[in-house]
């Protein structure tokens, strides 16, 4: 089924483009080319050709762009290119319809105040440029150049287009040998990129809805069908003492008439509060860009459990800052419905990706024992909880009791010559939108006791091979370098560290 709304906001988008391009075209022809003067971008490249040679502008203008844009797709994304090439294809074609109107002998509809033009013709294409950049298109050229830089660093899209262009103008010298025209295009520049960057600003304005009403659940309810992000406060009014939840919603401004009639639809007697909002950040609005001095790249490791997250820190010591659940302010039971421990592991990375955006790793790891045919495996933390009929603990506690687990593993093996088993961690990391797998293995036996008093899980009764003691009685500066999640932490450094160790153990998805 269609999602009207989906198309209708693609075609309006597409529209509003045209709209943008028509009014860059229109600067241009209008008060640019007439006076000779020489903006940025493409269309300045395109200027200098056309005064030097003759070129009609809209012929050298769609030549470079595709170039641009053969260069630039990967990085902007397939839907940006789509109306990158709708956008440098219309204001090609409102050049071509525009400049039979403004043939040689060129008006100038400014007589000869060449100051006046080239402001004039730097708000015409801030105006468009802005436009268009706000229903997710592009005039082609540096604007993809722009497009990409923003979308990683932080520097205004006018800033980047500036940097980009002050070559083009320069270049303009020498053609005319006139310092005066290459004062001339800086100032259009200057303009332009200041009319950019103040109706983007104007466009991209957000309000905060605060709505206090008695049916606040149907509101919160009413704005949620139409699409928007809704939270719910818990409130009290001081005067009647009693409960006044209050309904929070953040939209761009343009959909404020669309958030107080869903208000209204529910409740035309409830209070409302709408201020506009000096930044909003976030899903759904910009990126925090802000630089922080000495930040470490932040990860989240998917666990609450103080001795892994002690464990995997020591590993990674002071290269980056490992976040846990509690940190990121998630206090829920991450889900592994899966019977692997590549699939829990990624279940988990995704979850947290999802709902709190960070870069993130999670792992599982299970204890493989060969006589018992790979139990008790993606088991291994909830192994003496897990219906056996062979056997019963009625000592055993919830999940992950550890004593509970090692109890039910020896009773298994008692009496059976083979011990031999493995520990094996698998890592699963999403990392700039793409998944990866880390996989470590460590050899050993099972011994007929408990050894040790460090460690956790497992490592009393699990010796690695080359060795003569258990995890629990090697101590954690030994474990740290040779355990299974040392290992996978290992390939996991590696990787986001850029070397090929970690990436030729990798497998994205």
């Amino acid at each position: 089924m269609l999602d009207k709304k989906k198309i209708f906001r693609e075609l309006r988008d597409y529209f509003m483009v045209l709209v943008g391009t028509l009014i860059y075209a229109l600067g241009v022809e209008m008060f640019m080319l007439p006076y000779q003067l020489t903006t940025g971008g493409v269309a300045g490249i395109s200027a200098l050709i056309f005064y030097a040679t003759g070129l009609q502008v809209p012929i050298s203008y769609t030549a470079i762009n595709i170039i641009f844009l053969i260069f630039g797709a990967r990085i902007v994304g397939l839907n940006f290119c789509l109306k990158s090439i709708f956008g440098f294809g219309s204001i090609a074609m409102w050049l071509a319809v525009l400049h039979p109107f403004f043939v040689d002998p060129v008006p100038k509809l400014l007589g000869n105040e060449m100051f006046m033009a080239c402001v004039l013709s730097g708000i015409m294409e801030g105006i468009g440029l802005s436009i268009c950049f706000y229903h997710n298109g592009s005039t082609g050229g540096t604007d993809i150049i722009a497009a990409a830089v923003n979308k990683y660093k932080e520097v205004s899209l006018g800033q980047i287009i500036m940097l980009c262009d002050i070559i083009i103008v320069s270049s303009s010298y020498i053609i005319f040998h006139d310092i005066q025209r290459v004062i001339f295009g800086f100032i259009l520049l200057i303009v332009a990129a200041m009319t950019l960057d103040y109706f983007t600003r104007k466009l991209c304005q957000a309000v905060e809805f605060k709505v206090f009403s008695r049916n606040y659940s149907a509101i919160a309810d009413r704005i949620a069908k139409e699409g928007f992000g809704v939270t719910v406060l818990s409130g009290e009014g001081w005067y009647t003492k009693s409960e006044r939840n209050v309904v929070i919603c953040v939209c761009s401004k343009r959909y404020a008439e669309t958030i107080m009639r869903a208000i209204k639809s529910v409740d035309p007697f409830c209070f409302v509060s709408v201020t506009t909002a000096l930044g909003v950040y976030g899903e759904g609005f910009g990126n925090i860009k802000t630089k922080v001095k000495n930040q470490k790249p932040i990860i989240v490791f998917a666990t609450n459990n103080k001795n892994k997250l002690s464990e995997v820190r020591s590993i990674l010591g002071d290269r980056f800052e490992v976040r846990s659940l509690k940190d990121v302010g998630c206090n829920a039971e991450l889900p592994e419905t899966h019977n692997t421990l590549e699939d829990n592991a990624m279940e988990k990375a995704r979850y947290i990706n999802h709902y709190y955006g960070f870069d993130c790793f999670a792992d599982d790891t299970g204890l493989e024992v060969e006589a018992l045919g790979g139990a008790p495996g993606v088991y291994s933390a909830r192994y003496a909880n897990i219906p056996d009929d062979g056997y019963s603990d009625p000592e055993a506690g919830d999940d992950h009791d550890s004593e509970a687990n090692m109890r039910k593993l020896l009773y298994k093996l008692d009496g059976n010559d083979n011990r031999k088993a493995r520990f094996r961690t698998s890592i699963a990391l999403i990392y700039q939108g793409k998944e990866h797998f880390f996989e470590g293995i460590v050899n050993g036996s099972i011994l007929t006791e408990k050894h040790g008093t460090e460690g956790f899980g497992y490592d009393p009764i699990f010796m690695p091979e080359g060795y003569d003691k258990s995890f629990a009685e090697l101590g954690p500066d030994i474990k740290n370098h040779i355990s299974h999640r040392a290992l996978a932490t290992e390939k996991l450094a590696a990787f986001l560290l850029g070397s090929k160790g970690g990436k030729d153990k990798t497998k994205d998805r």
